[in-house]
């Protein structure tokens, strides 16, 4: 996502070999929430940043409220990184329960040549917001249990509504996700919204359709 003149682009999702069909690999995906295991920017946002730049931790310092300041980063849907161990300045944290996990993408993407003008702000927000709000059929957690897998040929997308953080951990730990949030943000969210596969199928766990800002009192 192009906020501001800036852009991070980093690789994250944790996908099974099984969905690891052409579509997903060539897709880019918008998040609020800062990961850092592999990512680049831009010369003018090192330029702002790196008198304060900090000797660890460089993921938690830029996903602060005043360092982020309202920007936005995208992300290839399946992964261009991965982490091959438990030990690390963050002690092996997530590393058995979610990064162990991680699949890398198995074919070459010329992106340079790719048409990735949907991803300007102006064409990307709306189209996200009808694909989560209007696209995708609204399901309970109870119903999850009765989606069936999707043949590779298949698309098909649910909508799992909350509204309050008990409601987002009680998904998320159902779903097997990461349930953790900074400053208000939900770990690879984007306008509020969290974007998995479920037996094949696109799942996002959203917010109200109105929603307009982070709480920061969800830590």
């Amino acid at each position: 996502m192009i906020h501001h003149s800036t852009v991070y682009l980093h690789g994250t999702i944790m996908e099974r070999k099984s969905l690891l069909m052409y579509q997903v690999q060539v897709s880019f995906i918008g998040l609020t929430f800062f990961p850092g295991l592999g990512w680049m920017l831009t010369k003018g946002l090192w330029e702002e940043l790196r008198d304060k730049w900090p000797p660890a931790y460089w993921d938690e310092f830029l996903r602060t409220p005043e360092v982020r300041k309202n920007r936005s980063c995208i992300r290839p849907e399946i992964s261009r990184t991965i982490t091959f161990g438990s030990s690390g300045v963050s002690g092996g944290q997530f590393y058995n329960t979610h990064l162990r996990f991680i699949q890398l993408n198995q074919q070459h993407v010329p992106f340079s040549n790719l048409n990735l003008s949907y991803l300007f702000p102006h064409v990307y927000n709306p189209n996200f917001h009808r694909q989560v709000y209007q696209d995708a059929q609204p399901i309970s957690i109870s119903s999850l249990s009765n989606l069936t897998p999707l043949s590779a040929n298949e698309s098909r997308a649910y909508r799992v509504n909350y509204r309050t953080q008990a409601d987002f951990i009680l998904a998320a730990k159902y779903l097997g996700v990461m349930q953790d949030f900074k400053y208000g943000v939900p770990r690879t969210a984007y306008a509020g919204v969290v974007s998995v596969f479920f037996h094949g199928n696109r799942l996002f766990l959203a917010p109200p359709a109105n929603w307009e800002h982070y709480d920061l009192s969800w830590t």
